[in-house]
């Protein structure tokens, strides 16, 4: 038993440091997710997605036609989110060769459709993983992209969105490890911004969260569905408790 114990404590251990380690040790900021209930966000990063996000990474998993579940109709899907080769039932794939692709990135852009929900750890949700990993890219001219990310130290992927973010350097300070003063730390102190954007940084983190609630709603399109289901059916228990609780008393009575 004892063997055992310490084994599953190394193992908690292993996943606890390779999730850190796919965090880049930072504290992830929690996505405001009043915007999955907000279908002008949820239509608004709809847009994000097909114009920043589908020219390289497909979705290949969700329909065009899905979209009328945020409230477009086939005409707005067509005239403004699907390809003009694509026809509304098509699923929403990237427009790029995925040879050109591996040749540039050195690997295939990952498929999107459920990133949000694979993203998710003991540090926060996949939804917060994305909002703090989309604004935390920053210059890095030792990185062959030029860019780099605190949640994703080394990313191979660029800033897709850093024409509405502008452009930022990260400033770093040595200091003295509290755990060990005969070494040093590497840590972070703040962004710099170097260029501006499209974007004020309030303007940006809003897209950025519609962009996210796009991608938590497309891993689970009836998410908002079963959240107001299931209000109704924790009400159901709860009064059908109560009339189960009074005719147990009545059966019981002249019994006792």
């Amino acid at each position: 038993m004892k063997k055992i114990l310490l084994s599953l404590l190394a193992s908690l251990a292993l996943v606890s440091g390779a999730a850190r380690a796919a965090e880049g040790g930072v504290a992830l900021d929690k996505f405001p997710t009043e915007r999955m209930t907000d279908l002008a966000a949820l239509q608004h990063g709809a847009k994000l997605f097909v114009n920043y996000c589908l020219n390289c990474h497909s979705a290949a998993f969700m329909r065009y036609n899905r979209l009328r579940d945020i409230g477009l109709t086939d005409e707005q899907i067509k005239a403004n989110l699907a390809f003009p080769t694509a026809n509304v039932g098509d699923m929403m794939k990237a427009s790029i060769d995925p040879k050109q692709a591996k040749e540039w990135f050195g690997a295939t852009p990952p498929d999107l459709t459920v990133v949000a929900r694979s993203r998710a750890s003991h540090s926060g949700t996949g939804a917060d993983y994305l909002y703090t990993y989309l604004r935390t890219y920053y210059r890095d001219d030792t990185k062959a992209t030029g860019w780099n990310n605190l949640a994703f130290p080394s990313v191979g992927m660029p800033h897709a969105l850093w024409e509405l973010q502008g452009q930022r350097v990260a400033q770093f300070a040595e200091e003295r490890d509290p755990h060990d003063h005969a070494k040093t730390v590497h840590v972070f102190k703040g962004f710099e911004q170097v260029s501006p954007g499209k974007m004020s940084p309030t303007e940006f983190d809003g897209a950025v969260a519609d962009l996210v609630a796009f991608m938590q709603w497309m891993g689970e399109p009836q998410q908002n569905y079963r959240v107001r289901l299931g209000v109704w059916v924790l009400i159901f228990l709860g009064f059908f408790t109560l009339i189960a609780w009074r005719l147990n008393a009545a059966f019981w009575k002249d019994i006792k």
